[in-house]
Order: structure tokens, then sequence, then C-alpha cells
């Protein structure tokens, strides 16, 4: 399964150089609470993100036939989850949440553009030998 995760530490890597620029604008423009917004939006994509390679990595691994299937679903939960998140977090009156929201734009973002560079740099076999 570890071979099957190998891009996982790029896109980890984006997300931490999307928190090391974004934390710090949000506590210069709106201190604390602007901080945990933004850091609450990066978290839960990258949860997302995460726990979905994972699903994918383990069903490519165990029953490649399903891997359609269980790839479009996990997308499909996983967008529901975060926008689920969004609604409940939107009811709450938190003034973080404009940060949380810019903040999983700029993490879906980044995390599929540091996916696309890994794919494009990758040495991937593509007809087994």
């Amino acid at each position: 399964m570890k071979t099957r995760l190998t891009h996982l530490p790029a896109q980890l890597l984006a997300m931490a150089i999307v928190l090391a620029v974004t934390i710090p604008i949000a506590l210069w423009r709106d201190g604390g609470v602007g901080a945990a917004g933004d850091a609450a939006g990066v978290g839960l994509v990258t949860v997302s993100y995460v726990v979905s390679s994972l699903i994918i990595a383990w069903t490519d691994l165990k029953a490649r036939h399903m891997l359609l299937p269980v790839a479009m679903a996990t997308y499909l939960v996983k967008f529901t989850f975060i926008g689920f998140a969004m609604w409940a977090a939107l009811g709450t009156d938190w003034a973080g949440l404009p940060w949380m929201g810019v903040a999983v734009i700029v993490a879906v973002i980044a995390w599929m553009t540091a996916h696309a560079i890994w794919v494009w740099r990758a040495k991937i076999m593509y007809v087994d030998v």
C-alpha cells in the first residue's frame, strides 16, 4: 500500500506551505479567530483528501475491479462532507468562517496542483512487464 501513496508527501508539503503563507495573513487581518478559521479550512481539506487517498489505495490493492466506483463514491462523499461542514459552520455565526471558506478553496487548489505536478514528474509504468 505504501507504493500507492507516494504522492502524499508532496501534497502534505503543499498544505504546510498554504498554512505557512495564510496563517500570518489571517493573524494580521483578523487575529486568532482568523487564524483558527484558516487552520480549520486547511485541516478539513487535508483530512478529507488523505482519507480518500487511503480508501482508494486500499481498494486498488484489494479489489482493483471496484476502483472506479469506489473512487467516485469517495469523492462524492468527500465533497458532500465538506459542504455539510461549511453549512454547519455557517449557522454558528463564527467570526472565522470567512477565513475557513477561503482556506478550503486555496487548499483544494494547492492540493490538486501539487498532485498534478507530482503526476507530471512521476515515472509511472503504464504497462505491466
